[in-house]
């Protein structure tokens, strides 16, 4: 069998590929995998890199560029996305994910958003190893399937890619192409270097801790085990009474509380909590984050008046928001009766119908939502796969946070 791509692909003059060093052993440790990886990838990553194949597929070879790519992180990204999205296939045709025995092992991204796996379970040579493609534009009735197996290794495939007219790949069905025959460097990653299997890490907890951060603590306790607080909570600077004459009323004691241990950040790389105690004249202050999104509220409601069901702050129950997704979501209190001790928390969600009141409190919500308890739209849920260990966390924010 002809390894290379030589027959089919060129070197582009204009951005060259180069070869980035790898440690195969190590590499290959690291994955599991005792028979190695297919011959043609390595032969491939080795001659070339990382490389940008006929202007439209990046096969990412072990690399690591500071701030852009690392080859570890981009697998372990990749296969809990391909994880959760071979849920909505019925589970007879559900693909094993690595690294799971026999289960998918990425390569490459398209342009288009396609991402292109190994089934590792059809030998146990990884030189027989045929291409799986998740295609994100699959049409109805156009033959090519979501998850669509091609009986073609990594070199057959892309020599597929530059085909001629005439041909198809096996099973028959579309395939990217044609594109041309070309090598270029991945242009996201020109200062590329070789990628080192991370060093084990100690966990964070010791079983114990677990227990009560996961099972049997509550409130603060076990919330602050999950997700760490930070020594200097940022707060903005000013006061609570500022805040709430700003506001026109108090802000129930649960949210000071957690606000004064934690400060303003952003919880589980999701949910952004606005910075309170920016008042007066601060052009960002808590006010104005709430006036942005209840502006943005009434005018949808205007609108949309059956989409849009809530009361806005200063309205009698009026939606008061204090938190926000980086999907749009929105976080807060219904301002029902005098007592804030008693309001209840709402999510105003982007992409899905507005729904009932959550049926904690504030501390017990965030600690439900980062344990992997509570899902609800807008407060999306961890896949069954995920440790909520490793999943949860806290990012404070600093003087130069926008909200």
């Amino acid at each position: 069998m002809n390894l290379g791509t030589a027959d089919f692909a060129t070197a582009d003059p204009e951005r060259p590929p180069s070869p980035v060093a790898a440690d195969w052993r190590a590499i290959e440790a690291w994955l599991g995998l005792a028979a190695g990886l297919p011959s043609d990838f390595k032969q491939l990553a080795d001659a070339h890199g990382p490389v940008d194949f006929g202007a439209y597929i990046w096969i990412h070879t072990p690399c690591v560029e500071a701030d852009r790519f690392d080859y570890g992180t981009w697998l372990h990204e990749t296969h809990r996305t391909a994880r959760i999205q071979l849920h909505h296939l019925p589970e007879e045709e559900r693909y094993a994910v690595h690294p799971e025995p026999g289960g998918l092992l990425a390569w490459g991204v398209s342009r288009g958003g396609d991402t292109l796996f190994w089934d590792t379970s059809r030998s146990a040579d990884p030189d027989a190893w045929g291409v799986v493609v998740h295609h994100r534009g699959a049409v109805p009735g156009s033959g090519l399937r979501v998850w669509h197996a091609y009986d073609l290794t990594l070199t057959e495939y892309l020599r597929h890619t530059v085909r001629d007219g005439w041909e198809l790949p096996s099973p028959p069905g579309p395939l990217m192409g044609p594109l041309p025959g070309s090598l270029a460097r991945t242009a996201f990653l020109p200062d590329a270097r070789p990628w080192s299997p991370p060093a084990p890490v100690v966990p964070r907890l010791t079983e114990a801790q677990r227990r009560v951060a996961l099972r049997t603590g509550t409130g603060l306790e076990a919330l602050e085990l999950l997700s760490p607080p930070p020594a200097e909570p940022y707060l903005g600077g000013d006061s609570w009474d500022g805040l709430f004459a700003e506001l026109g009323t108090v802000l129930p004691r649960e949210y000071v509380t957690l606000m004064q241990r934690y400060g303003a950040g952003s919880w589980g790389r999701w949910l952004r909590f606005f910075t309170p105690l920016r008042t007066r004249d601060h052009e960002r202050r808590f006010v104005v984050a709430v006036e942005e999104v209840l502006d943005g509220y009434r005018q949808l409601r205007t609108s949309y008046p059956d989409a849009q069901p809530l009361a806005v702050w200063p309205e009698p129950g009026g939606f008061l928001p204090f938190a926000n997704s980086i999907d749009g979501d929105q976080l807060g209190w219904l301002t029902e009766g005098t007592d804030p001790e008693a309001w209840p928390l709402v999510v105003w969600p982007r992409h899905a119908d507005q729904g009932p009141p959550l049926e904690s409190g504030l501390i017990d919500t965030l600690l439900a939502w980062q344990r992997g308890t509570l899902t609800a739209p807008g407060l999306p849920g961890l896949d069954r796969s995920d440790d909520p260990v490793e999943c949860a966390g806290f990012a404070p924010w600093d003087t130069g946070a926008y909200w």
